[in-house]
């Protein structure tokens, strides 16, 4: 393992400009560290708080959120997009309850075991809230990564094995200290190094970044096309699911008809929520969130 030779930058400047999120508070339960994880996977912090807040205090451990249904978890998603990731977290609930006596595990490998928890997000629990040393590789991380040591402005479209074994090298090895390198390298992300508009000159390391020193070139790979999501079957999903999270029943099928004038694109999104496990469909012809 080689000597991290930004380390001691970075977490002076964390020191001194993390934003106070509650999740990262001294107190906050391994459950609520599991929970804004998923929260913030595709989701600006600014949407998550006010959901996580509520959900904590609906749901303040996991054996709270596996005694509700599955329908009430994505009820109480609201707008929060990508609707799954309610009905992961609740799977995840009931399988800690039932795995583990109701406590977020500590290993790796159980965290790793439970449903909807993949790579990142076992790496961030057990580095986070257990102080554990893990590589936490999200998409902020990637890009400090790979602008300070491999000079590109970008990382590949996917995580390769390269930048896993790039991150591992630059672990420091007391393990409370590498969860705290791998939280503030985030936040550098998210606030300095960011995707469009990086402001190299608060960056603690700009002196040090490779892609700085040689002259910020441009990307060179595949184009980066944002996201659309007006007229693609997302909305149209979001609005199906808006109609039922309000409302206090069942609904009828003329009831979702009335919020998408493409009929084949409406069927193939209730389709979608229907095979995805986020709708019931009814023996009487209505549509319902999971039991």
């Amino acid at each position: 393992m080689t000597e991290n030779p930004y380390c001691t930058a970075v977490l002076a400047w964390y020191e001194g400009n993390a934003r106070d999120l509650p999740w990262r508070s001294a107190d906050v339960t391994p459950w609520g560290v599991l929970v804004s994880e998923v929260m913030l996977q595709q989701t600006p912090v600014a949407r998550v708080l006010p959901a996580w807040l509520a959900w904590l205090e609906r749901w303040p451990t996991p054996a709270d959120l596996a005694a509700d249904s599955a329908g009430e978890a994505v009820r109480m998603w609201g707008r929060l997009g990508y609707p799954r990731r309610a009905l992961r977290l609740h799977a995840c609930a009931t399988a800690i309850v039932e795995r583990h006596g109701g406590e977020v595990p500590d290993s790796h490998d159980a965290l790793l075991a439970l449903p909807g928890v993949g790579v990142y997000t076992a790496a961030a629990v057990a580095s986070f809230a257990f102080g554990q040393r893990h590589a936490v590789l999200d998409t902020n991380v990637r890009r400090v990564l790979e602008r300070l040591v491999n000079g590109r402005q970008y990382p590949p479209k996917a995580p390769t094995r390269a930048e896993y074994r790039l991150a591992e090298s630059l672990l420091p090895a007391e393990p409370a200290v590498a969860a705290r390198w791998g939280v503030a390298v985030m936040e550098l992300g998210a606030l300095v190094c960011t995707a469009r508009s990086p402001r190299c000159g608060d960056c603690p390391v700009v002196d040090r970044c490779a892609w700085v020193l040689a002259g910020r070139p441009p990307h060179d790979g595949p184009p980066r096309r944002g996201q659309r999501y007006e007229g693609t079957d997302r909305q149209v999903r979001g609005r199906l699911l808006a109609v039922l999270r309000e409302a206090p029943g069942p609904v009828p099928k003329s009831v979702l008809d009335a919020v998408w004038d493409e009929a084949a694109q409406r069927e193939r999104a209730l389709d979608g929520l229907v095979a995805d496990g986020l709708v019931d469909p009814l023996e009487t012809g209505e549509y319902a969130l999971p039991s």
